[in-house]
């Protein structure tokens, strides 16, 4: 067995002659290799969960990638382009591609008898996935929707139910101005809560058909498609080989296509959660910080302590090179231990949160109730990893100490 490993090994488990090592500088230097790989799960599961969350509410709201008219980049009031099967059916056989729909959208007003409000009134047709919607929903059903008629029932969010002071099976005026003011009105068949407000005070969803004749579009014609694929980490390739695709293609009333992934749509919400990342490292750092200086004290307080002992095994002739991985060694035993009680308090928090939502938020401030928690076993073993070997690297300098003690002196040393 290799000498500083079996050195390491008796002195770790106190039984060298009877000689313990100072349990307080091993007590404080295990509590902060734990406090410290508990604090980086904690934060990294919570924040790449919030992230997921902000993300997926996003993309159940608008897809992945929307196939649109060109003119109609910047403007809530859209131009239509031709959505025909043959289209759908072409954008479906893209690789990665697992949905595609159709959508129209039509800006307007809800008034009731004492408040007015703002609004989009969303379209989909009878392919549109409700999944996202039945996972929000909170009062009432997710309706069938339609591309050739219209039951003009509507999914309403509870905040502008609530603002608006409606509830299920209330009917709801709408108005529309394009060429002239036009009236529809509505009926509530559905309630959905998101908690994401800048979406929620927006959108109603309801039958692609009723929006098409609100916009006074030819049949076959809609705002775009919505694209949703089957790997996120694919979004940019996708986006831009269907643009290739589509580059120069009008359809037979001349509109121009054009495609845009939801990072492109909403750059500032991205752009925030990008933000994110830099709490991360921030923590990361701090974290590793605490860590490695508890380690160097305790290690330093290790090697005064073991003093005599190192002197004698250079008298004996062991190089500093052994004697040096010999208190490596002893370190690494003490890191693993810290980080063994670092990953159960870390997992004991994940699912602690993750199968009761202990921890509540405000969701008018962080658009959800519960703090949302989420786990990667690729991040989790980098963190261990990472955790170790940053350890270790702050020990090598603090254990060049060992270099400067003589045998002579040091086996009086007391």
């Amino acid at each position: 067995m290799n000498l500083s490993l079996f050195l390491a090994r008796r002195i770790y488990s106190g039984s060298d002659s009877g000689r313990q090592v100072s349990r307080p500088a091993v007590l404080i230097a295990m509590i902060g290799i734990a406090i410290g790989l508990a604090v980086m799960i904690v934060a990294v599961s919570v924040i790449v969960g919030f992230k997921s969350q902000i993300r997926d509410k996003i993309v159940g709201f608008g897809s992945h990638i929307q196939v649109s008219n060109l003119d109609a980049v910047r403007s809530y009031e859209t131009y239509p382009v031709l959505a025909t099967d043959s289209l759908l059916d072409a954008l479906g056989a893209f690789p990665y591609v697992a949905h595609v729909q159709r959508y129209s959208t039509k800006p307007g007003m809800i008034k009731t008898a004492d408040a007015f409000q703002g609004m989009v009134l969303k379209g989909v047709g009878p392919e549109y996935d409700p999944a996202f919607f039945r996972r929000h929903l909170v009062e009432g059903e997710c309706p069938q929707f339609s591309d050739s008629s219209s039951t003009n029932r509507v999914l309403i969010s509870r905040s502008l139910a609530s603002r608006l002071k409606l509830k299920l099976g209330d009917k709801i005026d709408t108005y529309y101005i394009q060429d002239d003011i036009r009236a529809r009105r509505l009926i509530v068949a559905g309630i959905y809560q998101t908690n994401f407000s800048e979406f929620d005070n927006l959108f109603l969803l309801t039958d692609l058909g009723l929006v098409n004749r609100l916009n006074r579009w030819q049949t076959g014609q809609a705002s775009g498609v919505e694209i949703t694929l089957s790997d996120y980490a694919r979004l940019d390739e996708v986006t831009y080989t269907l643009a290739d695709a589509l580059s120069g293609y009008t359809d037979s009333y001349g509109a121009e296509y054009c495609v845009r992934n939801v990072e492109q749509l909403y750059p500032q919400i991205f752009a925030w959660l990008d933000i994110l990342d830099v709490n991360i490292w921030v923590i990361l750092v701090l974290m590793v910080g605490v860590a490695g200086f508890t380690m160097i004290s305790g290690l330093l307080i290790i090697i005064i302590e073991r003093t005599s002992m190192i002197g004698i095994l250079k008298s004996l002739g062991a190089p500093n090179r052994t004697i040096r991985s010999l208190f490596l060694w002893f370190s690494v035993f003490l890191i693993g231990k810290g980080m063994l009680w670092g990953n159960l308090l870390g997992l004991a928090f994940y699912f602690v949160q993750r199968y009761t939502g202990f921890f509540r938020l405000d969701p008018a401030t962080y658009y959800m109730d519960t703090v949302p928690v989420s786990f990667n076993f690729w991040l989790f073993l980098l963190l261990n990893v990472g955790t170790l070997l940053a350890s270790l690297l702050m020990l090598l300098g603090p254990s060049l100490l060992i270099t400067r003690i003589r045998p002579a002196s040091s086996m009086r040393y007391e």
